[in-house]
């Protein structure tokens, strides 16, 4: 069911993307696109922290709009470099530290704006950012570490736009809170799957 769904919305954005390519948009153009927007997101959850509450909702809903696009962009920019060969070592590297940026965004405006816990904010932040070093650092030493563990960015913007949907719908639910929470728990759970799954196989290499 799973593999059935992820490869229609493969499908559904290699079709999105060959439009993109004719509107003239370039993979470096789809990556910075998804960093404003993904920054911009991280703003407007601090705006909801900050602002009265008859603007919450409205600034909640703008927040999963710019979240969820900049998770489309991102989506995007992979697809155009793959479709039309503009794979290079320099936009890959690019799109890793805008994505590090956009992630750190996201969770900082929701510690700023008071939506969740500060302790389980920095542990979520850490736990994302970390997600990506190992399996960056696992990469560089040629160990492929796509898919291992529980959670991976895809998952965590999901996460965040499906708590942000129940707090847009129930305001008085901890949703946010609660996804904060478990961003910290499975993101740091990944880790450690991956310095295991790392050490694991550089054990057999030796």
């Amino acid at each position: 069911m799973l593999t059935k769904l992820k490869n229609k919305v493969q499908k559904w954005v290699f079709i999105e993307a060959k439009l993109m390519h004719k509107a003239g948009f370039k993979p470096n153009t789809m990556s910075a696109l998804g960093a404003i927007l993904g920054v911009l997101s991280g703003i407007l959850y601090w705006a909801v922290g900050v602002s009265p509450a008859q603007m919450h909702k409205i600034l909640l809903l703008l927040a999963l709009i710019t979240l969820l696009s900049s998770g489309l962009c991102d989506a995007l920019d992979g697809a155009l470099a793959r479709l039309y060969g503009q794979t290079a070592v320099l936009g890959g590297f690019l799109d890793s530290m805008l994505d590090r940026y956009v992630d750190a965004a996201v969770i900082c405006g929701l510690i700023l704006g008071g939506l969740c816990d500060q302790s389980w904010g920095l542990l979520a932040l850490v736990g994302s950012l970390l997600t990506s070093y190992a399996r960056a650092r696992s990469e560089a030493a040629d160990i492929p570490m796509e898919t291992v563990g529980i959670i991976e960015r895809v998952e965590r913007i999901l996460i965040m736009a499906i708590a942000s949907i129940i707090n847009i719908i129930r305001g008085d639910l901890p949703a946010l809170r609660i996804s904060v929470i478990i961003l910290a728990i499975a993101s740091n759970f990944t880790v450690a799957q991956r310095v295991l799954y790392f050490y694991r196989r550089v054990s057999k290499k030796t």
